[in-house]
């Protein structure tokens, strides 16, 4: 049962807290474009978000939205109980808040750790002098960021691969490797855009078994953009549902199976 105050209790027993994010009546235009008109949902403490709909339906720029990329023309982002204004991506980054991409974005010519490492960028304090000296509260600094990074690196089982360049690995491959510059960060919020995309089935259920124990583990909410419905299914405790801009859909998943607008607009089951 949800309870709009204190979250709710899943159908496995999973604790869920309170709102975490808040999109309050979104509106996103680009020219003459709406790309999301007058959408209103919340993330919760602890659970898997899905955010699904037909290709175009604005998904990715919700994502963008959720992450402080696009700044709405109409409408507000609360964060933990207050409005965000307007914030630059390490600015995002600092509240807690990281990212996958739906395009791979690494650093083909650098080596597994090194792309893990900068994931560790927003909690380094020294300077960039000290850092090239590589002396003291530098070297100390670098030590403890650096054993973050082999522990998520441990986490997601590619201790293999730790020293070799991006650029030589397969596709599954790098987007694991994504997701560990991600939670490198210690987010409190992991947006996840696409992450089974382009995968076989042996790596969808890899990556299916690390977004759990992520959220079960280190207790991390997600949010989710996923074309997979199986995934979407299995994985997610709520989904909201896009179609056009506009959302048509918001609930469990047997809620959003049972939605008969959700089934005409995407799921493309007839009516009975």
């Amino acid at each position: 049962m949800l309870d709009q105050t204190d979250g709710y209790t899943t159908a496995d027993g999973r604790k869920i807290g309170g709102v975490v994010m808040e999109m309050k009546n979104i509106t996103l235009r680009f020219g003459g474009v709406t790309a999301i008109e007058d959408i209103s949902f919340d993330i919760r403490e602890g659970e898997i978000r899905a955010i699904i709909g037909p290709n175009g339906a604005g998904k990715s720029s919700m994502l963008n939205v959720v992450s402080g990329f696009y700044i709405p023309q109409e409408g507000e982002v609360w964060f933990r109980g207050s409005p965000r204004p307007p914030m630059r991506p390490f600015e995002v980054a600092r509240q807690g808040i990281a990212r996958t991409f739906q395009n791979i974005a690494l650093f083909e010519g650098m080596t597994v750790l090194d792309n893990v490492m900068t994931g560790r960028l927003t909690h380094m304090n020294t300077g960039v002098i000290a850092q090239a000296l590589w002396k003291g509260k530098a070297e100390a600094e670098e030590t403890a960021n650096r054993e973050i990074a082999e522990k998520v690196i441990d986490f997601l089982e590619i201790q293999h691969i730790r020293k070799t360049p991006v650029a030589r690995l397969p596709y599954g491959l790098k987007k694991r490797v994504e997701l560990a510059r991600a939670l490198a960060a210690e987010p409190k919020l992991l947006l996840l855009d696409e992450p089974m995309a382009g995968m076989n089935v042996e790596e969808k259920e890899d990556m299916c078994r690390f977004i759990l124990d992520v959220n079960d583990e280190f207790g991390t909410t997600i949010a989710l953009i996923e074309h997979d419905m199986g995934v979407v299914m299995d994985l997610s405790d709520r989904v909201v549902v896009m179609d056009y801009g506009k959302k048509i859909g918001d609930g469990t998943p047997d809620e959003v199976r049972a939605n008969q607008q959700v089934i005409d607009a995407y799921l493309g089951v007839s009516h009975d």
